[in-house]
């Protein structure tokens, strides 16, 4: 835990946030982005004024808007609504970007325990528990979730407790043993509250029949003799409905989000033989991260490239061992349904966002952070493995429990095995670390918008006061902007005079294009200021007599296209 909560809170807020995290802390905070104007010229403070804790929201405030203007349930921004009454706001009078982050890494902490206890209720192996947990604080995926102010390290937690209750409810099976009550009630609470974190814990829940499926079909004793129906028992059948009916509450919600346009990003076109290609390369990716991720978004070229190689010779000689690792573990009785179990949960979750991404037509692979529905099985398994590496062939080093089926200890021959140990173990786990401080350095999982670099540009090439305009669509577009106006007033010479203005140009009120309120906008502004037209993707541009354009040498900023137009 101490680990996890090293590399997590390293360089916290030294990342710009990106436009996710601007609706987390604006909605947290009881605001809406609709007290923005649109279509007409408005300061940095005027925007970001939905950043300032005051006037206080309230939590009936936090729904309300949350409910209306996004797409998500309202769980975790209530608590980010308290967890930020706890920090004061920035000299500047907004809020701090550390608080609305600690509280991610607040829940990625207490996960490293959830993570334990899964690989120590799988395996009953003190070992492999530890190492799955000391993988979780070191994934630089997991460090890459927790450092965003977003609600999916809660999911995350939520979805590891509700591996638990699951994998002890199939000890009970095994054991021909009633699963208690409070598991049940403990099971559907858990459940009930992560749909109420994140929609997409749904497809965790459905991961978990999947994996039930599997298990009966690979392990049960006695498959043919005792069908489906008796495996599953009336109180795993309770557990199932009254989940279900935890998910149904929340379904006209859902149905109103696929018809957001927040959500049209997922959405492809079939016609395209890439966009059928692009979930298989965006899951290996991944899948690649969850273990090892060097910095090889660096500006430097050499140590990008080092980096590049280093990982492409790592996955050469750790991926063999895994398959090994895995293999050993099948066959042995007694830890064989716990691979089985744990590996049908990270199946179930791969063939659930594979059916949703070429049956609905929405890649949600495309999101990587969307891999967290199963991602808990994934590090157990890793600890498994890792484990077994470090016995040199061993397999899991059994706690002495009054069960029968697992209270002998059982040996691979080392001939066998490929010799690795305890270094291996090490060195894989210390490339994980420098893969954890590079996602914290923002080195690898660049942040998806840059606005301090673009902040930089507009310095270097303005020469009167500026104006940034964009075609606004969503609060999306708000967050964009946000970002840019936060990078100068938190800027050390910000000043009245330095604070650019800006404009999001909508077409709402006139039902004018935005090229064209856009225009109407500028014939009204006093010259000379210097225009930045940013992520501009209306077919129109300036029609301005008195503005040029202006040759710049570009750079490739995350998350931001730019021009520049003078106007004199």
């Amino acid at each position: 835990m101490a680990l996890a909560a090293l590399v997590r809170f390293a360089y916290l807020s030294s990342k710009p946030p990106w436009t996710d995290e601007f609706s987390t802390l604006v909605f947290s905070l009881g605001h809406s982005f609709r007290t923005v104007p649109l279509d007409q010229v408005i300061s940095s403070e005027g925007l970001l004024s939905p950043l300032r804790l005051e006037p206080e929201g309230t939590p009936q405030d936090v729904v309300r808007y949350l409910m209306s203007e996004s797409t998500h349930p309202p769980v975790y921004f209530l608590l980010s609504h308290f967890w930020l009454k706890l920090f004061p706001a920035l000299p500047q009078g907004i809020v701090s970007l550390w608080a609305g982050r600690s509280l991610s890494v607040v829940f990625a902490i207490l996960t490293v325990p959830a993570i334990y206890a899964l690989g120590w209720l799988a395996g009953r192996s003190r070992l492999a528990a530890n190492l799955a947990a000391v993988m979780y604080a070191v994934s630089p995926y997991a460090v890459f979730l927790a450092q965003d102010a977003r609600h999916y390290t809660l999911a995350l937690l939520l979805i590891t407790l509700s591996f638990c209750c699951l994998v002890v409810a199939v000890r009970k099976m095994q054991a021909r043993q009633p699963i208690p009550l409070w598991l049940c009630a403990g099971w559907v609470a858990v459940n009930a509250l992560g749909v109420a974190v994140h929609y997409f814990v749904l497809l965790s829940l459905l991961s978990e029949a999947i994996a039930l499926l599997f298990f009966w079909r690979f392990q049960a004793p006695a498959r043919h003799a005792h069908p489906i129906s008796s495996f599953l028992t009336p109180k795993l059948l309770a557990v199932a409905l009254f989940s279900l009916a935890a998910c149904l509450v929340w379904l006209p919600e859902l149905a109103n989000s696929q018809t957001s346009p927040l959500t049209e990003w997922i959405f492809y076109d079939r016609s395209d033989l890439l966009m059928w290609l692009n979930p298989i390369f965006q899951f290996l990716a991944a899948w690649v991260v969850m273990v090892i991720l060097l910095p090889l978004e660096a500006d430097f070229l050499p140590l990008a490239g080092v980096a590049a190689v280093v990982m492409i010779a790592f996955l050469i000689w750790f991926v063999p061992l895994l398959i090994y690792s895995l293999k050993t573990l099948l066959k042995n009785p007694q830890t064989r349904w716990a691979v089985v179990l744990l590996g049908g949960l990270v199946l179930g979750g791969i063939a659930v966002m594979t059916l949703i991404t070429y049956g609905l037509g929405r890649d949600v692979t495309r999101g990587a952070r969307y891999n967290f529905i199963y991602f808990p099985a994934v590090v157990a398994l890793l600890g498994a493995a890792l484990a077994t590496l470090w016995n040199r062939g061993r397999l899991l080093d059994l706690a002495t429990l009054p069960r029968p089926w697992t209270s002998r200890r059982w040996y691979a021959p080392r001939h066998q095995f490929p010799k690795t140990g305890k270094t291996a173990v090490l060195g894989i786990l210390f490339l994980g670390f420098l893969s954890a401080l590079s996602v914290a350095v923002n080195l690898g999982y660049e942040k998806y918008y840059r606005p301090e670099q673009l902040a930089a540009q507009m310095r270097k090439y303005t020469e009167a006061p500026i104006l940034v305009a964009t075609d606004h669509q969503t609060h999306v577009q708000t967050g964009e902007m946000m970002g840019i106006a936060r990078e100068f007033l938190l800027a050390p010479d910000a000043s009245p005079y330095t604070l650019p203005q800006f404009v999001l140009a909508h077409g709402e009120k006139n039902t004018l294009t935005p090229a064209a309120t856009l225009n109407q906008v500028l014939s009204q502004v006093p010259r000379p200021f210097d225009l930045w037209l940013v992520n501009w993707h209306a077919s129109e541009n300036v029609n301005q007599p008195d503005c040029t354009a202006q040759e710049i040498r570009k750079i490739w900023i995350n998350g931001y296209s730019y021009d520049l137009y003078r106007c004199r």
